[in-house]
């Protein structure tokens, strides 16, 4: 990862530090295989106000350093894909699945001629009309469930092989705006209500309040729980240039605030193989890698990264290689970049 944008579109160089794909079309939704057998493959999802929207499957040709993307591997969506996600499956030993969400679920057989619809998944009781999805997020741990979050206020449990509903909450008193599992049975959302809740699917009637905006009714856009470290979270304040990191332990105060970014914070993730390491991306150009190991511990000023990248527009999308934890990807306009950090 360095201090200045490229626009390189990679080389069989094995050291290149930056591989770029130019879409069609500007680019929003965006996540990396987890199969070990397909490391270097991404799923995207285009946004365009017109319903002339697209995903496709990408995959890295190591030899040329160039991304390749089959015919069959794009398929037209309409509507935005808010999220895309390939099924949690490091061994390969389940049906390889990317899905996508919109203004319903929808599953994808990845296979070697294509993109092959499963199922649409939606429990709307108006056929003609589904409140818009506005993220997802499948459980690590237990692969059958996934989890919708929709403007509706409510957030759905699906049973993805079984292809129903396990359960559905009325999650917050406005818009769910993302959800994020921090176990088999545990997840978090956040919400146009400015809060962040924690839910145990053992006893859905009841949920924790961890964090709400200082400013009422400000909403919280993006969510991320540390895999490795299960006790922090991190949300973002819709048009603020923070990234809030909490500790469940101690609600209502944060433990750290992250404000370096110039400009709104559009994405967070922490890193998958380490409990004190994140990257943050917003529309100031920039996608900041964090060390919040000193977290927990009296701190005589605010944080500053320990890298920075600078991308060639706002980036809106930002994922961190499950299966390569030295590679981080990112979206800005047409363009998908991985970056070697």
């Amino acid at each position: 990862m360095t201090e200045t944008g490229a626009t390189s579109q990679g080389s069989s160089d094995k050291g290149a530090e930056i591989f770029t794909y130019n879409a069609s079309a500007t680019l929003y939704a965006m996540n990396w295989s987890i199969r070990k057998d397909k490391h270097f493959r991404l799923a995207l999802g285009s946004f365009q106000e017109a319903t002339n929207n697209f995903l496709e499957v990408i995959q890295l040709n190591e030899d040329t350093g160039q991304f390749v993307c089959h015919p069959g591997h794009r398929v037209e969506l309409g509507y935005p894909a808010t999220k895309v996600m390939f099924t949690p499956d490091r061994e390969g030993t389940l049906s390889d699945l990317v899905a996508s969400a919109g203004e319903s679920l929808r599953l994808w057989r990845v296979g070697e001629a294509g993109l092959q619809l499963e199922a649409t998944l939606s429990n709307a009781k108006n056929p003609e009309y589904c409140e818009p999805l506005t993220s997802f997020d499948w459980n690590d741990q237990m692969p059958s469930r996934l989890g919708t979050a929709s403007i509706d206020t409510t957030c759905t449990i699906w049973d993805v092989e079984r292809r129903v509903v396990d359960k559905q909450l009325i999650a917050h008193d406005r818009e769910v705006y993302d959800i994020a599992w921090g176990g088999r049975g545990v997840f978090a959302t956040v919400s146009a209500d400015g809060s962040v809740r924690v839910f145990d699917l053992r006893d859905t009637e009841r949920s924790t309040i961890i964090f709400e905006s200082p400013k009422p009714d400000t909403p919280l856009v993006r969510l991320s729980w540390n895999k490795q470290d299960p006790r922090y979270l991190a949300t973002v304040i819709k048009d603020s240039p923070k990234v809030v990191v909490l500790d469940i332990r101690y609600p209502t105060q944060p433990v750290v605030e992250l404000d370096r970014h110039q400009a709104p914070v559009n994405a967070v993730t922490w890193a998958p193989h380490s409990s004190c390491h994140m990257c943050t991306a917003g529309d100031d150009a920039q996608a900041l890698i964090w060390d919040l190991s000193a977290i927990g511990k009296p701190m005589e000023r605010s944080l500053d990264p320990i890298l920075s990248y600078s991308a060639g527009a706002e980036v809106m999308q930002l994922q961190w290689s499950t299966t390569r934890p030295d590679w981080i990807a990112i979206c800005f306009g047409h363009k998908a970049q991985i970056l070697r950090v």
